[in-house]
């Protein structure tokens, strides 16, 4: 056995094992801290198959982004993860049925990508071009209108998010920028023009004190 070999089983089962760990796992902080975990396992794979770019994008965007969000949102809002395990062995079984129809898709796709062999190497135009480059040609020559549709629903998805988080609600209390620039100083400040007074002074009490 090669050392590529052997370093692929090893993070192979590191990957495993920190994905299982993510389902099992009491905590939600101690889950997002496994699944940081995995997807590092994952991007050590995909550098042991010569995809440098999907590495690094790997742990740029999920580790370094989205699961450092996940952790601040996670410990800021204190969720109550116990309250999620309710009914979990209730569910178990549908949910290992789409577990497994879910995994045999992926070994079906993937199958296809590590048979590849000698017989069928690259062009020769494309022998020596590294494969972030070819992974844009690929993108945007053969999957081309995938990926405008992809781009699509994201961009729908944003404006949603957006939508859903400037609703007005009765128990939110928010400024309008556009009252604030449109404020004159007769709005916030009035003179009034008050008569003067002279006080008189107190009689004196008849018989005076003591």
């Amino acid at each position: 056995m090669d050392p590529t070999t052997a370093l692929f089983y090893v993070f192979s089962a590191v990957l495993l094992l920190a994905s299982f760990l993510v389902i099992t796992a009491r905590s939600t902080v101690h889950a997002a801290l496994y699944l940081v975990l995995a997807f590092f396992s994952a991007s050590c794979v995909w550098m042991l198959l010569e995809a440098e770019f999907l590495a690094i994008t790997l742990v740029l965007v999920y580790v370094g982004a989205v699961m450092v969000l996940f952790l601040f949102v996670v410990m800021m809002l204190d969720i109550n993860s116990n309250s999620f395990r309710e009914g979990f062995w209730k569910h178990f079984p549908l949910a290992g049925v789409v577990g497994a129809l879910i995994a045999l898709e992926m070994a079906l796709v993937l199958t296809r990508g590590f048979n590849r062999t000698e017989a069928d190497p690259l062009p020769a135009a494309m022998a020596n071009v590294p494969n972030t480059k070819l992974l844009g040609i690929e993108l945007y020559t053969n999957f081309l209108y995938p990926l405008q549709i992809a781009a699509v629903l994201l961009l729908v998805a944003i404006i949603a998010a957006i939508a859903l988080t400037l609703r007005e609600r009765k128990d939110s209390r928010h400024m309008d920028p556009g009252q604030q620039v449109r404020v004159k100083k007769a709005d916030r400040l009035k003179i009034i023009k008050v008569a003067p007074s002279v006080d008189t002074p107190a009689a004196p009490k008849e018989g005076g004190q003591g």
